[in-house]
């Protein structure tokens, strides 16, 4: 990634593909090591020229590993602390990951910006909606900062389902790694202009989903 950055600037500053494409095979390799994977649904992404907000449930610190195996571009938000973590955080940086003081609503305000910006100029964004990882399996409130960069930009939101992450390495217990298979699921894009409308209609299809698995919703 570091020896590439420089022309990745240089010709594909937003997306970024090839940091992508590295991070994708690092992912890959990491995962198959210690679980499977299967992914339902991979017709619904849009392909990488076409901008969107990904949305997913949050159980784990596998959650973003998982999802790098999918192959898209999109921009991760995570805390800024992350960013300290040696080569994971410097994979964050040099993948443009958007970075997120919790707690700070200009930090706050500045990311949905960013977020706006990078869609309007041909990149997606991540969301996770609830904010923080699940303590218990189940689906949390969703915040609507996701969707209104959605409505703003027209972009579409595509909503994921992660089942199984949160078991094999619960959020708090990062030292622990269980065994067993993640399953992501990927559902069809929501259009709108309504951040409200947008949000619900995200929320109602992983909790839908969810509940199907055996988990619940706040």
């Amino acid at each position: 990634m570091v020896v590439v950055h420089p022309l990745v600037l240089l010709f594909d500053r937003y997306r970024r593909r090839a940091q992508h494409y590295i991070a994708k095979i690092w992912a890959t390799v990491t995962i198959s090591m210690f679980y499977n994977l299967e992914v339902e649904g991979m017709e619904n992404l849009p392909p990488n020229s076409c901008p969107g907000v990904y949305v997913a449930n949050h159980q784990s610190f596998l959650d973003i590993y998982t999802l790098l195996t999918l192959g898209r571009c999109f921009k991760f938000i995570s805390k800024t602390s992350i960013f300290m973590f040696p080569i994971i955080g410097w994979a964050m940086y040099l993948l443009g990951v958007i970075p997120l003081r919790r707690m700070d609503s200009r930090s706050q305000l500045d990311c949905l910006k960013r977020c706006v910006d990078l869609v309007g100029k041909g990149a997606s964004v991540f969301f996770f909606p609830e904010g923080t990882r699940s303590r218990d399996g189940k689906l949390g409130v969703f915040k609507r900062g996701a969707f209104s960069v959605a409505a703003k930009t027209g972009a579409p939101v595509i909503a994921i389902t992660l089942i199984g992450t949160g078991k094999l390495m619960p959020s708090g217990m990062e030292g622990i790694l269980n065994s067993g298979s993640v399953k992501v699921i990927i559902h069809r894009p929501i259009q709108g202009n309504d951040a409200e409308t947008l949000c619900s209609e995200a929320r109602n299809v992983i909790a839908d989903t969810l509940l199907l698995h055996g988990y619940g919703a706040h």
